[in-house]
């Protein structure tokens, strides 16, 4: 790790720690929230940076494990024997099957990160099987968030619809309009996106991670030299997904609502133009762009609401013309650092024969 980022990595994290004490609970709970969107930047920056697949559906993953909470949070506010009260006003007298398994906490947090990594799982199989990849992979998973939006808004006796899911009072024993639950949420989210960067940065120095570089520079050299690139893309895509799940469950229990209109084909999009701002092959440039982009939008929608969305197409227009790099670009050139891996040269470990002499190295250039 470099001189600078021992020193402002742990700065940063003491300074969103103590946050509490310098920032209003408004602006604290904001921070909270973009944070948590923050993890979610992380795993695109994974996914896209690093292994160069665009995903343009990860709000289909976001809100799988917002809705898993939510719905938790929304039964155990309920008497025994109730159900929630848009399923009364649309004609339901019992509730759901689905909604059962929700009463237990722990089955709610399980199947907030298990479903969305599992999709994820299964859809990566389908389609990098095939070497479908490129913008036909972008459109799909597209394809598939509008679909899902879709259907929470055509079947609102059970998901809430457009309204989506809200009013929740108390999150595991905690009341969540108690200011030191909030503060206790802002804590946690950090201290998990700082546990999920740390581990992402551990990842990308592992064999996984430069294989991923590999495959994103040079997909068809990898498979020549004898790697299936799939299995890799699978995984790399999963973890994305599973951050992004993190990331909802996070967002909901700390703005205390969820509804598809923050999960749709925009949001989508947004969550990949923080990134772009911030810098795709960056984690921690991808967690400023996330914070610089929502704060920005907090300040100008609130006072020129038809405004804020010529700026952030016009913000994606200049990072990709201007800065494909983003923030972190010109943070690489005020500090003179050389890039950690050059894209003009594919390095990809070989497995050499037993009686390959020692002196060789075990990887090479391609």
């Amino acid at each position: 790790m470099a001189r600078l980022e021992r020193i402002a990595y742990p700065a940063a994290l003491v300074l969103l720690l103590l946050a509490p004490v310098y920032l209003g609970a408004y602006n604290l709970a904001l921070l909270g929230r973009f944070l948590a969107m923050g993890i979610l930047a992380m795993g695109i920056a994974l996914v896209w940076g690093h292994a160069g697949i665009l995903p343009l559906g990860q709000g289909l993953f976001f809100g799988l494990g917002a809705y898993g909470i939510a719905m938790h949070l929304k039964l155990v506010a309920l008497a025994p024997g109730e159900i929630p009260d848009f399923m009364q006003w649309n004609g339901l007298d019992a509730l759901p099957w689905l909604w059962v398994p929700f009463k237990s906490g722990v089955i709610a947090l399980v199947g907030a990160l298990v479903v969305p990594s599992a999709l994820a799982v299964a859809l990566g199989w389908l389609l990098f099987r095939r070497r479908v990849g490129g913008v036909y992979f972008a459109i799909i998973t597209q394809a598939m968030v509008l679909a899902a939006t879709t259907f929470i808004i055509s079947q609102q006796p059970y998901t809430g619809g457009f309204n989506g899911l809200t009013d929740f009072s108390s999150a595991f024993g905690f009341s969540l309009i108690d200011q030191r639950t909030q503060v206790g949420l802002y804590v946690v989210t950090v201290l998990l996106l700082a546990l999920l960067f740390f581990t992402a940065r551990w990842l990308l120095s592992t064999q996984f991670g430069k294989l991923l570089r590999a495959i994103r520079d040079g997909e068809n050299r990898v498979r020549f030299l004898g790697y299936d690139p799939a299995p890799y893309k699978v995984a790399i895509f999963a973890v994305g997904a599973l951050m992004a799940a993190i990331a909802g469950l996070l967002f909901t229990l700390n703005i205390g609502v969820i509804s598809p209109a923050m999960i749709g084909v925009v949001p989508s999009i947004e969550m990949v133009v923080w990134v772009a701002v911030g810098g795709r092959e960056s984690l921690s440039g991808a967690v400023l762009g996330t914070l610089l982009v929502n704060f920005g939008k907090d300040k100008v929608s609130s006072s020129f609401p038809d405004l804020w969305l010529y700026l952030i197409g016009a913000m994606f227009v200049l990072v990709v013309t201007v800065l494909p790099e983003g923030l972190a670009g010109i943070a690489r050139l005020l500090t003179s650092e050389p890039r950690e891996e050059s894209r003009k040269t594919l390095v990809v470990p070989v497995i050499l024969p037993a009686d390959e002499p020692a002196k060789n190295s075990k990887s090479r250039s391609a």
